[in-house]
């Protein structure tokens, strides 16, 4: 009975309750878990460990989402529990990766200062380690930056901030030091040399095995983002754009071409498309906590989802600043076009997503303060459109295989 629900239902709401995991289904994939974690040894070993605890984390977020306090409490203290066994483990004790999920969840969990001494630790342990050059470090130090970054309520007097600090000192390559509520602009000069050093170097290398190429990937995808992030607290956004826009344009196969380049995206292919998420991802914090014209992320947006139109963390972007414009037409015309262009069923998903938000809108202020009455007017349209997509939806190759569309459709017509 457990097995039906694990993992695809949990977006689905039965009443007033979402679906979550199911008992049976949550004690099998613990089972599996617990059984091939005696059968591995080394790197393998290892990566399970993450995959774990990154399980353990979608749980935290999923409690977080469903605003469950007592559930997010009790799933809080198994996660913890888990990771700090994990970690107990020798092979996992120097382990970066692991480090950083378990400050991640702390954070997650509110523990703010646990959480950053979890980050201290783990730097200073790996203080001196090859600094830039070292892909686990930059991670750890990329997400550490950017956690404290968001705390942040604007943008004035953040060269001081404690993520500076953080993307400084890893600039520097020697033993890290906590953050004591300041920083040296010396330092800061100095760590911006570096940090456009590095990118050149990095740019300009040609990985030799496929494996070389995908952490060759990762390195530069995480040192892009501790430089724009650090770029964007010292100077300001356009500088971090900046850094985004040359990154993207030595990584574009096509611009490659034309300048005579060598590398791109032979050399790093999924590079660009996690370079994209990033420029994305810093536009709209920036929108958040300061005035800035929404233009240029959405033609970063529009831009990105052309290319890359199964990356649903961007079309979640996209369709949240789409809900702020009152003209639908632009945003249903970009949908039009590119399923027409593409195989993939994310972009049908997320414009039928967008439809029933406007629906639901539409409803809230056509019933706004007469209580539980249905408005006598029914708002036809929209309805007819959503079948509409739904049906083009399920006629296509991957839509008519795919279980999830046929019960958003069954969910939608009851």
């Amino acid at each position: 009975s457990g097995f039906n629900s694990i993992g695809h239902m949990d977006t689905m709401l039965r009443g007033r309750h979402h679906i979550g995991h199911c008992k049976e289904g949550e004690e099998f994939i613990q089972n599996v878990f617990h059984v091939l974690f005696l059968l591995f040894s080394g790197k393998e070993k290892c990566n399970l460990s993450i995959f774990w605890l990154h399980y353990e984390i979608s749980k935290v977020v999923h409690c977080l989402q469903a605003k469950k306090k007592k559930k997010l409490k009790a799933q809080g203290r198994k996660s913890k529990k888990l990771a700090k066994n994990l970690l107990k483990a020798p092979d996992n004790r120097n382990h970066l990766s692991l480090w950083k999920l378990y400050a991640y969840l702390e954070w997650l969990l509110g523990n703010i200062n646990d959480a950053r001494k979890v980050f201290d630790t783990a730097l200073c342990a790996a203080g001196g380690t090859g600094g830039l050059k070292n892909p686990q470090l930059c991670s750890l130090s990329l997400l550490y930056a950017q956690l404290e970054v968001e705390l942040l309520e604007s943008i004035e007097g953040a060269v001081t901030s404690r993520a500076v600090h953080i993307l400084t000192k890893l600039a520097e390559s020697g033993p890290y030091v906590p953050y004591s509520g300041q920083v040296l602009s010396v330092s800061v000069l100095k760590a911006r040399k570096t940090y456009e050093h590095a990118l050149q170097d990095c740019l300009s290398k040609t990985p030799v095995s496929d494996q070389d190429r995908v952490s060759d990937a990762n390195q530069l995808v995480n040192l892009v983002g501790c430089y724009a992030l650090f770029q964007y607290l010292t100077v300001g956004i356009e500088a971090a754009v900046l850094i985004y826009a040359q990154t993207s344009e030595k990584l574009d196969p096509q611009k490659c071409e034309n300048t005579g380049g060598n590398f791109g995206t032979q050399n790093f292919p999924t590079a660009l498309e996690a370079v994209t998420l990033l420029h994305t991802n810093l536009l709209r914090f920036h929108m958040k906590i300061s005035v800035y014209p929404l233009n240029p992320l959405r033609e970063a947006l529009t831009e990105a989802l052309k290319r890359y139109p199964s990356n649903q963390s961007l079309w979640r972007s996209y369709i949240h600043i789409q809900r702020k414009s009152h003209s639908a037409s632009k945003a249903r015309r970009f949908f039009d076009g590119v399923t027409r262009s593409t195989n993939s069923l994310e972009p049908w998903l997320f414009a039928i997503q967008a439809e029933q938000m406007r629906k639901k809108l539409t409803e809230n202020v056509q019933r706004a303060d007469v209580g539980e009455i249905h408005y006598t007017i029914p708002e036809t349209g929209l309805t007819n459109r959503i079948v509409a997509l739904f049906e083009h939806a399920v006629q296509s190759e991957n839509g008519t295989h795919c279980p999830l569309l046929w019960r958003l459709y069954l969910n939608f017509m009851v």
